[in-house]
């Protein structure tokens, strides 16, 4: 298992019907531990995101990226082009459950950095509440 320290460049984009969109950027540092075939991304939310206290970590593994938060809010997702998950989205104020349903999962990692993005529909309550879309870009830090 190897420990990279990196800054990672996340941008965040919520769609709702005919709204333009709500974007969040954040370039923040983190850690990505190569593991066998695994690649995780892991980093502390902040202010900025509205989730401070909370640790992000995206883990890439064949064709599947999981999305698990753990701290203030606690989620698990699970995207996988072209399929549905579900997964409990808990929150200081309340859990719900919610719908997913990838439409692209794309990426470019290796040790070095590189580029995940994943575009997505949530559905609340199975009411959908719009198209999101992650792109994350990877560079490791200077030494």
């Amino acid at each position: 298992m190897m420990e990279k320290q990196i800054i990672l460049f996340v941008r965040g984009e919520q769609t709702y019907d005919g709204v333009a969109p709500e974007v969040t950027e954040l370039a923040t540092e983190g850690v990505m531990t190569l593991d066998g075939d695994a690649i995780s991304l892991a980093y502390e939310e902040t202010e900025l995101t509205g989730m401070e206290g909370t640790t992000t970590r995206f883990t890439l593994q064949g064709d599947r990226v999981v999305l698990e938060r753990t701290g203030t809010i606690q989620s698990r997702m699970e995207f996988k082009q072209g399929e549905r998950s579900s997964s409990l989205y808990e929150t200081p104020w309340g859990t719900m459950v919610v719908d997913i349903a990838t439409t692209k999962l794309a990426h470019r990692l290796n040790e070095r950095g590189g580029v995940l993005e994943i575009v997505f529909t949530i559905a609340v309550n199975h009411q959908v509440t719009g198209e999101n879309r992650f792109k994350i870009r990877v560079k490791e830090m200077a030494r």
